[in-house]
């Protein structure tokens, strides 16, 4: 996986409050068997923490803020950073992916809303309610923001057995810009209706999000930056892709499940399992086509 060493990364679509003091602190996540549950449930790559149960729900604690994506902003300039540093691969991968859907919007005859994304350490405070980084990596409706804490992804790999890799990463963040393609087109509602299972629509959710993110990743290297008019990411070979379906099964609900309760129960899965995980990003990926990923048939 490789980026434009010349480009120019736009800081401005990401929010970096690493390290800010959070206001409220009502109802964060922590450590112990909480921090416990949350990691097992939310590292499925949810779509807020306030569906598992771990929100305060208060209209009163204000959203992660940042003067100037703080950090970020300073050191995530060129491509070349982005090759070199995780924050800025993000950087890098928030941009491309921007740029993927909304010459995909453009060119259905729509226009793209574009989704900051917000990287935080420990705990953050969104339109979704209070989280700390114990529930992995979402996306919150509320405000259209995907949340992220970088440490995430050391979690991925030697807690969940992903072979990692920059493109894992890149998965990651890409799946949940799919549910900001989901929460544009009306369809992210349909896994709000509190039924869990195989068949169950929070399941299809997340499925569709995992095609989205095979479908950027068919055109990553082929969608050109707006400012440049090349493409920001230059390299994505076969090894980077087998990283990526290696994140994907890696987070099935049948690899958690294991892992953590010793036996599978599909009756209570949210995300799918491992292979359907696979199946999806692969066949977005292998299509391209966003048509392909209607999970719902």
């Amino acid at each position: 996986m490789q980026f434009d060493d010349d480009a120019r990364l736009d800081t401005s679509e990401v929010k970096d409050v690493r390290g800010s003091r959070v206001p409220g602190g009502k109802a964060t996540v922590g450590g112990g068997i909480i921090g416990l549950i949350a990691l097992v449930l939310g590292i499925l790559f949810g779509v807020g923490p306030d569906q598992l149960g771990l929100s305060s729900g208060g209209e009163d604690q204000p959203a992660a803020s940042s003067s100037s994506a703080a950090q970020v902003d300073r050191a995530c300039r060129t491509g070349a950073d982005a090759n070199s540093r995780e924050d800025c691969r993000t950087v890098a991968v928030v941009n491309s992916l921007q740029d993927y859907w909304r010459s995909e919007y453009g060119r259905r005859g729509g226009t793209y809303s574009p989704a900051s994304t917000v990287l935080f350490s420990q705990r953050v405070n969104t339109a979704c309610g209070a989280a700390g980084s114990a529930v992995g990596p979402f996306y919150c409706p509320g405000d259209r923001q995907v949340y992220l804490d970088l440490g995430f992804f050391e979690e991925l790999r030697t807690t969940f057995g992903s072979s990692g890799g920059p493109f894992a990463q890149a998965y990651v963040v890409a799946h949940e810009y799919g549910h900001h393609i989901q929460n544009l087109m009306g369809t992210l509602s349909r896994s709000q209706d509190g039924r869990t299972g195989a068949d169950s629509n929070a399941v299809r959710v997340e499925l569709q999000a995992d095609c989205y993110a095979g479908v950027w990743a068919r055109h990553a290297t082929t969608t050109p930056d707006d400012v440049t008019g090349r493409p920001l990411l230059t390299r994505l070979d076969d090894a980077d892709i087998q990283d990526g379906l290696d994140a994907a099964a890696a987070v099935g609900d049948d690899r958690i499940q294991e892992r953590f309760q010793g036996r599978v129960t599909p009756e209570s899965w949210t995300h799918g399992s491992a292979e359907q995980r696979r199946q999806w990003f692969s066949t977005g990926y292998r299509t391209g086509d966003m048509a392909r990923c209607n999970t719902f048939r």
